[in-house]
């Protein structure tokens, strides 16, 4: 018997594989959404990684001209944008922007905020508890020999098809902790190499994602010294994803890019489980609230999050379900099941979402390494497919009319979330560029 859900327009869409748009019905004014979490917990968030900095910049060197704060740049793209209205046959009125989370410090890819920032509140939980911190104290110390030595005897244990098992594997390491990271099928070769390297056990499945993570979470469940980061349904990484939108707002004001009901900000971002996605958007709307837009991008094979919020069945829904495969070039994005806890909690914030084509990822990572020098890695080239559709598909236009948004687009800025790319390999990269689907 066919299940209610495939009798859904968007759902037929989904299982065709064809690029489409779906616009959010259950979004709501900013003052109408009423949730458990907020800035509150934003800024706690913020403090830790404060606090936080002085062990940052002494483990990872690279970080000492920031201070020991894990950003990325924000910078306008007018080349790229020009490259994206040819190509494309669209327009992309305002300003268009690349928020290089694929040059973060540590582990080059967004994941190095939630991951990162997991690691170390547990860091912090376990140091208080023993004494070996007290508050106030300079949280440089836990690089010393008796600290590394005392969190040796703890592991951390991930699931990942690759960039959160990255960030993870990275920071626990330097910290000293024993690391195991699940990875699944689709995990990059030269990402497990790169774990190995920095003495983290990769553990290998030959399925997908959230096979990973539920042998990831058993195996960290037996043993009592073990600390299971649960990138489907952890606050703490929503939380560490979440700041960035406090340090993006500086970045704005430094671009003289206003935000506010006659600037309207669009923000695109490739999306897998939901996890990073999820917490920089909902930074964001606390921030901006009804003048910021968030949109995720997905591909084709693998639109878990999309599936999940439009059926309404969040995680008790897979792509494989409505005969999806969940196999894509985006490795980053192979996600067949969303994460529930980001579904509801977007449900009332997000505009919608917008699905890609394998295809064009190469076509977009091309058009930027051409036309502005950077490289990104194909998944994290898919939040482009955002600014060049949004005026094409009818449900989107209907959106800016009845968000009171299309005589404001000339004064609009989009952010395009590049998630990923720093650490690719020369080999790989060229590989990537010499592909065409």
């Amino acid at each position: 018997m066919e299940k209610e859900y495939m009798k859904l327009p968007i759902v037929q869409k989904l299982a065709a594989a064809k690029q489409t748009v779906w616009i959010n019905p259950e979004l709501q004014p900013f003052s109408e959404v009423h949730q458990e979490i907020g800035m509150a917990e934003i800024d706690d968030a913020k403090s830790r990684l404060d606090r936080f900095a002085p062990f940052i910049r002494k483990c990872f060197p690279e970080t000492e001209k920031d201070g020991g704060i894990i950003e990325s740049a924000l910078r306008p793209i007018p080349e790229m944008q020009e490259y994206l209205e040819h190509t494309f046959h669209t327009s992309i009125p305002g300003r268009l922007l690349l928020k290089q989370d694929s040059h973060l410090a540590v582990a080059g890819s967004v994941k190095a905020r939630g991951g990162i920032y997991e690691v170390l509140k547990h860091t912090e939980d376990l140091a208080l508890q023993a004494g070996i911190l007290r508050p106030g104290d300079d949280y440089g110390k836990l690089t010393e020999p008796e600290a590394r030595e005392f969190f040796s005897q703890y592991k951390v244990q991930v699931g990942s098809t690759g960039n959160l098992g990255l960030s993870i594997g990275m920071a626990s390491a330097a910290i000293g902790y024993q690391v195991i990271v699940h990875m699944s099928a689709d995990a990059k070769q030269w990402k497990k190499d790169m774990l190995r390297s920095h003495g983290v056990t990769v553990m290998e499945y030959e399925s997908d994602y959230s096979e990973a993570v539920k042998n990831g979470r058993r195996q960290s469940d037996k043993d009592p010294k073990s600390y299971f980061i649960d990138d489907e349904n952890s606050v703490d990484l929503f939380m560490g994803y979440a700041v960035a939108a406090k340090r993006l707002k500086g970045q704005l004001e430094k671009l003289n890019v206003v935000v506010d009901e006659d600037h309207p900000l669009f923000v695109y971002i490739p999306c897998g489980v939901g996890g990073a996605p999820g917490g920089v958007s909902f930074g964001m709307k606390q921030l901006w609230k009804d003048n910021v837009h968030c949109f995720f991008v997905e591909p084709v094979q693998a639109p878990c999050m999309l599936l999940g919020m439009a059926t309404g069945l969040h995680n008790k829904i897979s792509v494989q379900d409505i005969g999806l495969t969940g196999l894509t070039h985006a490795d980053g994005l192979a996600v067949g099941r969303p994460s529930g806890f980001v579904g509801r909690v977007m449900a009332p914030l997000l505009g919608g979402e917008f699905t890609v084509d394998d295809k064009w990822l190469y076509e977009y990572m091309r058009g930027l390494l051409n036309t502005e020098g950077i490289f990104l890695e194909p998944s994290a080239c898919a939040s482009f497919e955002g600014p060049i559709q949004l005026l094409k598909y009818e449900e989107t236009k209907k959106y800016l009319k009845e968000h009171n948004l299309e005589g404001k687009l000339e004064d609009a800025a989009h952010i395009v979330w590049a998630t990923g790319g720093r650490l690719v390999p020369e080999e790989e990269r060229e590989k990537y560029k010499n592909t065409y689907l």
